[in-house]
């Protein structure tokens, strides 16, 4: 990854940040699914709650507290399901996709077109300790949708 780009996705993780998206919890309603998620190790804590209408995702919201590279990625996969309407396979096919390349330690890179802005946390399967911080909004949503 050139500089230039590093230096970008640092921003971008910067403002996601500071500027989370889809940040506060909606209502519990039928059909969804809240997890709470914490990172012991550093004390990252994330609940998250996806509204679910079928098989379609209609609605993720979240809170938690922590890192930028955890508040980051909630937001960040907030705004994605958001924007894609996606489907409980396609998030699942997401996810899975997400947790292959942050443990892949720098050889699988994010699609930009497939992940949005989360595909500015690449670098982070670079730094092993760093992993769950931007794992954990995507655990939350695994476990939202089982059970939603």
């Amino acid at each position: 990854m050139s500089d230039d780009l590093d230096a970008l996705y640092r921003e971008l993780i910067l403002d996601h940040s500071k500027h989370p998206q889809h940040f506060g919890l909606a209502p519990d309603a039928d059909h969804t699914g809240t997890s709470h998620q914490k990172n012991p190790v550093c004390g990252d804590e994330i609940t998250l709650r996806a509204r679910v209408d079928g098989e379609q995702i209609a609605d993720v919201t979240w809170e938690g507290r922590g890192c930028s590279i955890s508040q980051a990625s909630a937001s960040m996969l907030a705004d994605l399901v958001g924007e894609e309407d996606l489907s409980r396979g396609e998030a699942i096919t997401l996810i899975e996709g997400f947790r292959e390349a942050l443990r892949s330690r720098g050889q699988i890179e994010l699609d930009e077109d497939v992940y949005g802005d989360a595909a500015a946390l690449t670098g982070v399967s670079k730094f092993s300790a760093r992993v769950k911080c931007a794992m954990l909004a995507w655990v939350a949503l695994e476990d939202a949708l089982a059970k939603a």
